[in-house]
């Protein structure tokens, strides 16, 4: 058995572009994205001689005007990079504002306060994303920036049309917001099959297209910031954005079985997550053989491994400006080795004595691949739909509701339902935590596979999964994507989560019952993969048919 090594650091055709980065060109590109304007938008700037660090910037902004329930400039995320035949992570990940505070959730009790963590400005964080892209044009790109912006302007001056589910995300939003902001006033007239159009969205990209970040940190759009925080009782001031700053770090990189993965390092979980995911599985190997695709079995070993991997997130992981995390012993040989002896493979490990191993809703993703080779693989987020349901009046974008995934109180669950420590406590000027995982996966120093979601805690789980499908079982990637998934955290006790899109029934359902667990549809689908898997030149798209995803190959 090969074990781990980890360390830190359709629509239209594409033509090739002329240089060749570092092999044999593909067939053509490629882009899997949460909608068909964004995929579309990815696709003609391939086609123009764009590489895939401008096709993720046009993407980026299309999806902050036409997907506007995750898509943004009001958030942040991360991005993983493949460029030239190196690998890159660029964090533009939101900050807490500096006159936050550790209590600033609770009241005289020291009790957490219902959805102030959420809802209106004081949930927002200072956002990443404008930065964020800038930076990555800055150092990959290659065609004019007001040029990739100008289609996200055209959509928001013209207007697209209103999917289903974008309505149905709308009408879940208006009840958490209970007519407490202004996000009526902004989206309170979306309807499915109806042409929508933000007038003062489209001013703000044009803006953005003209000056680049410094509108949004320090212009007219930044002023506007600040007036609706004013208004608001929020905390982001003037000096909180003229002090934000992205940060490129190392990417995560676990080696196995021949392949690297590049995903995603502190401030996410993901990275770490899916190194022990990863490492515990690869060391529990003979309990997998033979066992079939999500049999109880199956599910069974998984709920055993993640539930170790979700005590050590809940301890130990933070911004690691402000904590000393313990990377390296959290993915150690040795750890993994004693996760891996703790699993039970015959039946459930006591809640009570699943502690941390050591002494002492919404979020888009699209994953694109250029002619040359080149990757990226983003996810950002307002966090929840719509984030907190501020709109900054007189530019029309959203803020995000990010100051929840802070451990507001020491084992006080979140939105997701997941706990934290003081490692992950509220600090001014400190990156939340995340498991956001934008991962590719490289053999030969060549990228066969991108790929990423939204899903809050679910979103490593169902990359781990999506991984297995593809590596352990070679289902095609479509139908690796489609498959079901499932997901355990430690918390609720002994809780296995599935979704409507492929539930939890029949003999394996009554199986894993018998053995003590719980089973709960959690009520919303789980994730919305967009990957590529590139196979010699050829190329794959694999859409989650959880979303409305397209994806796209395009050939010269």
């Amino acid at each position: 058995m090969r074990l781990l090594h980890i360390t830190q650091f359709t629509l239209a055709a594409i033509v090739a572009t002329s240089s060749v980065a570092y092999g044999a060109l593909l067939e053509g590109g490629a882009v899997a994205a949460p909608d068909e304007y964004s995929a579309k938008v990815a696709a003609q700037v391939l086609k123009n001689g764009g590489n895939a660090v401008d096709a993720a910037v046009a993407t980026a902004f299309t999806l902050a005007v036409t997907y506007p329930e995750a898509g943004n400039i009001g958030g942040g995320g991360f991005m993983t990079l493949y460029m030239d035949g190196k690998p890159y992570f660029l964090d533009y990940r939101e900050v807490a504002p500096k006159a936050a505070s550790k209590t600033m959730f609770l009241d005289d009790q020291g009790e957490v306060i219902e959805n102030l963590s959420l809802v209106g400005a004081r949930a927002a964080g200072v956002p990443g994303t404008v930065l964020g892209m800038w930076e990555a044009h800055q150092r990959f790109g290659k065609l004019p920036w007001s040029e990739l912006i100008t289609p996200a302007v055209g959509y928001a001056r013209e207007g697209f049309t209103v999917a289903d589910q974008q309505f149905q995300y709308r009408e879940d939003a208006i009840g958490l917001f209970n007519g407490t902001t202004n996000f009526e006033d902004y989206f309170g007239s979306m309807r499915p099959g109806a042409t929508f159009r933000q007038a003062e969205l489209a001013e703000t990209l044009e803006r953005i297209a003209d000056q680049g970040p410094d509108d949004f940190y320090k212009g007219k759009t930044a002023a506007l910031l600040v007036a609706q925080m004013e208004r608001d009782g929020g905390l982001i001031t003037q000096q909180d954005l003229v002090d934000y700053r992205v940060k490129w770090r190392e990417p995560m990189r676990i080696d196995w079985r021949g392949n690297s993965l590049y995903t995603a390092p502190l401030p996410s979980s993901g990275g770490i997550a899916l190194a022990q995911l990863i490492g515990i599985k690869e060391r529990r190997a003979a309990d997998f053989e033979g066992v079939e695709l999500n049999s109880a079995r199956y599910i069974h070993l998984l709920a055993e491994i993640e539930k170790r991997v979700f005590a050590d997130r809940a301890d130990y992981l933070g911004d690691p400006d402000f904590s000393d995390v313990p990377v390296k012993r959290l993915t150690s040989p040795e750890y993994l080795a004693q996760r891996a002896a703790e699993i039970n493979p015959t039946a459930i490990s006591a809640t009570e004595k699943v502690r941390p191993g050591l002494e002492s809703h919404q979020t888009t993703h699209f994953s694109i691949v250029d002619a040359d080779g080149n990757a990226v693989s983003n996810t950002y987020t307002l966090n929840l739909d719509y984030g907190s349901g501020v709109v900054v009046k007189g530019a029309g974008f959203l803020l995000n509701d990010e100051m929840d995934d802070f451990s507001a109180k020491p084992g006080v669950a979140n939105a997701f339902g997941v706990v934290g420590s003081d490692a992950n406590a509220i600090e001014p000027g400190k990156r939340m935590l995340s498991s956001m995982s934008p991962s590719i996966v490289t053999r030969d120093g060549k990228v066969s596979l991108v790929l990423g979601t939204p899903g809050g805690s679910r979103i490593f789980t169902s990359i781990f999964q999506v991984l297995n499908n593809v590596y352990d079982f070679g289902l095609p990637l479509e139908k690796a994507v489609a498959a079901q998934r499932v997901h355990h955290q430690l918390l609720p006790k002994d809780t296995i989560y599935y979704d409507a899109h492929a539930p939890l029934t029949g003999e394996v359902a009554q199986a894993l019952e018998a053995m003590g667990y719980t089973l709960e549809d959690q009520g919303w689908l789980m994730g919305d993969i967009q990957a590529i898997r590139v196979d010699g030149r050829r190329l794959q798209t694999g859409s989650d048919p959880r979303g409305r995803g397209v994806g796209m190959v395009v050939r010269p």
